[in-house]
């Protein structure tokens, strides 16, 4: 026999296609377990978390989608033996299928009428420690700051002194003897470059801001990347046409952007088939995050993602991953994403990486133009 769902004076038909209504617009994954932890019940929210479609979901135990011994089964367990509610923080929940670790809260609990089944509600904890990553971003930002000072002081102008004596010893030389010569031009030009970028972080003067779309940032990045360094790539947009000017500056956001869809460019390069970046805004006015140390809390209801269907960041790199000097490229300084997150922070807004195979966001929340600007 099927278990149901818990009985209302509702006929039974029309009972169960509210109770999946309700929650099918959830934005947690939930699940309702049976016997022997069978999944009865999946919302589409649990569908994305997992990777998986109901039809599939509901095939499974809990045991069999998620790694052995994990302490979300023991929380189950915990749930069935009391008859009383669990809420556990931080809990780590490794996805065997998708090979990828979520850091999730943990409602579980019995059904009023079916105490047999069991409710199990997951929310991740990616946007509730966005607004900590923030703050280690501007704390790196701010270390880089001092170190680009004192590099601009005591390495750029011994290289000019450098790069001027070999010029001078060049027109005396053999030609073999030239090529060692235009080496250390090059090399000392490249030094320079790296000096120049790094300088960019030490910039802490205050932002000139004015209304912004970011729809208009957004179409000229992207026709940049098309007739560039992302040439023959598929964009799919997804704009919401209702959001509000952005407090912010133009230049600036149009580099932020411009990084990460080169970055994504970059990640679906090596694929055998063409990649696909999508370019997504959405309004979240739900989402405010607490200020740590205060007692305030910020609201960032713009939402800008940048999705690429490329093989994704390798996990050991994602805690540091806006951190200067990290970066999977063989050629690459690792300083992009770590200016993407200053200039985010400088807007006082916050990014965050959500990244699996075939399936990275990168996603940034920005607060919106205050109404004294806006009415001034």
């Amino acid at each position: 026999m099927n278990a149901e769902l818990p009985r209302s004076g509702l006929p039974p038909a029309r009972r169960h296609i509210e109770y999946d209504l309700l929650l099918s617009t959830l934005p947690h994954p939930i699940l309702v377990l049976g016997d022997n932890e069978r999944v009865l019940y999946a919302n589409g929210a649990a569908e994305a978390f997992f990777s998986l479609g109901q039809g599939v979901l509901k095939r499974q135990t809990l045991p069999e989608i998620i790694a052995f011994s994990s302490p979300l089964a023991a929380l189950v367990g915990q749930v069935r033996t009391t008859g009383q509610t669990v809420n556990e923080y931080g809990i780590e929940v490794h996805l065997p299928r998708s090979g990828t670790l979520k850091l999730v809260d943990v409602f579980a609990g019995p059904m009023p009428d079916q105490p047999s089944l069991i409710v199990l509600m997951l929310q991740q904890r990616t946007m509730a420690q966005m607004i900590e990553r923030q703050f280690t971003h501007r704390a790196a930002a701010r270390s880089i700051s001092g170190m680009a000072g004192v590099l601009a002081h005591e390495i750029k102008n011994p290289l000019s002194g450098i790069r001027g004596a070999a010029q001078l010893l060049e027109p005396g030389l053999r030609d073999e003897d030239r090529a060692l010569t235009q080496l250390i031009c090059t090399e000392t030009d490249r030094i320079r470059d790296l000096v120049d970028r790094m300088e960019v972080f030490g910039d802490e003067r205050p932002m000139g801001t004015e209304p912004v779309n970011i729809h208009q940032v957004l179409d000229h990045v992207k026709r940049l990347a098309e007739s560039g360094f992302a040439e023959g790539t598929k964009f799919t947009v997804e704009y919401d046409p209702s959001l509000p000017p952005v407090p912010g500056n133009r230049d600036k956001l149009i580099q932020a952007f411009l990084n990460l869809i080169k970055n994504a460019a970059e990640a679906i390069a090596e694929r055998p088939d063409p990649g696909r970046i999508t370019l997504r805004t959405a309004f979240r006015p739900g989402v405010r995050l607490a200020v740590r140390g205060t007692g305030a809390r910020v609201s960032l209801p713009l939402m800008i993602e940048i999705e690429d269907n490329g093989p994704g960041v390798p996990d050991e790199l994602k805690p540091q991953l806006f951190d200067p000097f990290v970066t999977t490229k063989r050629t690459g300084t690792g300083l992009g994403l770590a200016l993407v997150a200053k200039i985010i922070g400088d807007h006082g807004g916050v990014i965050e990486c959500e990244s699996a195979p075939k399936r990275t966001i990168f996603r940034v929340l920005l607060p919106l133009q205050d109404r004294a600007s806006r009415n001034g």
